[in-house]
């Protein structure tokens, strides 16, 4: 049995196929196996900034654009540097917590920062 047709949220085994999705009659869950597969092909890939090179955690990144802080007036400048930073998994796509002088911890995007 593959890993795509067990339960990511129990890891039960007795999954069925139903149409498009994957269910689990233990807890309920439903999922997409092509989703999976997607998601496992992106993790491998790793984290990548603007240029396409890979980042690790630890790692130094320069912002490559303004970016606007939600909920305040502040703006974080294009060309700012950012110091070991942590990689995570983020649903929206803010993939890369740090923090930055004058302002403190946040999140950003991969897409948004270069690797210095």
């Amino acid at each position: 049995m593959t890993d795509a047709m067990k339960c990511p949220a129990c890891s039960s085994e007795h999954a069925y196929q139903d149409r498009g999705l994957w269910v689990c009659p233990e807890c309920g869950h439903e999922w997409s196996g092509a989703a999976e597969l997607a998601a496992d092909a992106a993790q491998e890939a790793g984290v990548r900034d603007a240029n396409g090179n890979a980042l690790t955690d630890g790692d130094s990144v320069i912002v490559i654009k303004d970016l606007k802080i939600k909920g305040s007036s502040s703006v974080v400048k294009g060309g700012t540097k950012v110091r070991n930073i942590r990689l995570q998994d983020a649903s929206d796509g803010h993939n890369i917590a740090c923090k930055i002088d004058g302002i403190g911890a946040m999140n950003l995007k991969s897409e948004f920062v270069r690797k210095a």
